[in-house]
């Protein structure tokens, strides 16, 4: 992460052709941030493709000569500027313009007049994400250039096969802890920005393994649910909803039901999840064998057996099984969960609305699993239970991200 070298803070581009909107964004900033500032798009270009380019942009859309859509698209077609997180600030407030902008590459969408509290901590999570796929990317060069080294050493000294052998294992274990990590963190930063709280994603993902292990003798199922797919399949479960943070608060955040028009749009979470997914793997400059079946579970989870489902309308066995695992073991969760706005359903209401979705919502095999081992769903649902100081804090996040909505 760049930092200033007098201040050792992140630092923070600010652009909009506004005098008092860039001063009212310096004072929130920088008691925490280094902060730089730009009045025009060509002067936020020429900070950005510097020696020093910023952490994080705040851009303003509505500007003369070049708009902010179109610094936005400069930045990302560049190598050096492209995975910088860019929040754009604009008082419009059209779905059509946010679709826009998420599409370009932007990470967040903040309308004005901005709510402090909330400009900061979504500034902090992104700068957060940011560092740790840095990290990640670092990691993994140093581990190749490393595995290189070791590979040509292992040529002229057969009698070191020992140390080799631990030195192999040793990294394994680490890129699997750096993984574990990164996977949590980009599913905890999609579980603060809705009504779920972070048990939403232990349980799921050990509801998914309860079903796998259980169905991995099953004539249609034991080709894929080896051990090693169902360690992989607990791994990436976290990030089914990860496409969650390129949905606007107003939508995201909404008690009731949406309109058709809300709805379409919440329906793209599941492309927003494999295209971030996709992102980041592509960052790595390497395949990575678990996103792989992570973006499968992102983007087909809400599929349904009878072909109804989103985005693909696919049906049947077209669905991956990893995500019809998680359709069943994430309607369940949503079934039984508690809410800030809603008690969660008793157990045996849910088992009878899952049954009911057997050969039309869910694979009838994983139906008829899943009532074989409903009591291992239900111990998971109360050991990872939500207390009432989970509720607590996610009441009030909720709170301040309505207001934010709100104004």
């Amino acid at each position: 992460m760049n930092k200033s070298v007098h201040t050792g803070k992140p630092t923070i581009l600010v652009v909009d052709d506004t005098p008092e909107n860039l001063t009212l964004m310096s004072t929130l900033l920088k008691d925490s941030y280094q902060v730089r500032a730009a009045n025009h798009g060509e002067r936020a270009l020429k900070i950005a493709f510097s020696d020093q380019p910023p952490d994080l942009i705040l851009l303003d859309i509505m500007m003369p000569d070049i708009d902010g859509y179109e610094v936005c698209r400069q930045l990302k077609a560049q190598t050096a500027t492209r995975d910088i997180p860019i929040i754009f600030l604009t008082a419009r407030s059209d779905m059509e313009d946010e679709q826009k902008g998420l599409a370009l590459g932007a990470v967040d969408y903040i309308t004005k007049p901005i709510n402090p509290p909330i400009v900061l901590a979504r500034v902090a999570a992104q700068l957060s994400l940011k560092a740790r796929t840095d990290f990640l990317r670092e990691r993994n060069d140093f581990l190749l250039e490393k595995n290189d080294y070791l590979r040509e050493k292992n040529d002229f000294l057969h009698d070191k096969n020992a140390f080799l052998e631990h030195e192999v294992a040793r990294r394994t274990e680490e890129v699997t802890a750096i993984q574990d990590v990164t996977i949590l963190a980009m599913a905890s930063l999609a579980e603060t920005r809705d009504s779920e709280t972070g048990n939403h994603i232990r349980r799921t993902q050990n509801y998914v393994k309860a079903l796998a292990e259980n169905l991995k003798t099953h004539p249609r199922f034991a080709h894929f649910l080896t051990d090693h797919n169902i360690q992989m399949l607990f791994k990436s479960a976290p990030l089914h909803d990860i496409g969650k943070v390129g949905i606007p608060d107003r939508i995201l955040l909404k008690p009731g039901r949406f309109t058709p028009e809300e709805f379409e749009i919440m329906k793209t979470h599941t492309t927003l999840g494999r295209d971030a997914i996709a992102h980041a793997e592509a960052s790595l400059g390497t395949r990575v064998e678990f996103l792989t079946m992570a973006k499968d579970i992102a983007l087909f989870h809400q599929e349904k057996w009878d072909g109804s489902g989103y985005p693909a309308g696919l049906q049947g066995d077209a669905i991956p099984i990893s995500a019809r695992l998680m359709a069943v073991a994430d309607v369940y969760d949503a079934l039984i969960s508690r809410r800030v706005y809603k008690e969660g359903m008793p157990h045996e209401r849910a088992v009878e609305i899952i049954e009911q979705g057997r050969g039309k919502h869910f694979d009838p095999d994983l139906v008829d699993c899943f009532l074989s081992i409903q009591g291992e769903f239900q111990a998971i649902a109360l050991r990872y239970a939500d207390s009432d100081i989970d509720m607590h804090k996610k009441s009030i996040y909720l709170s301040l991200a309505s207001a934010s909505t709100a104004s």
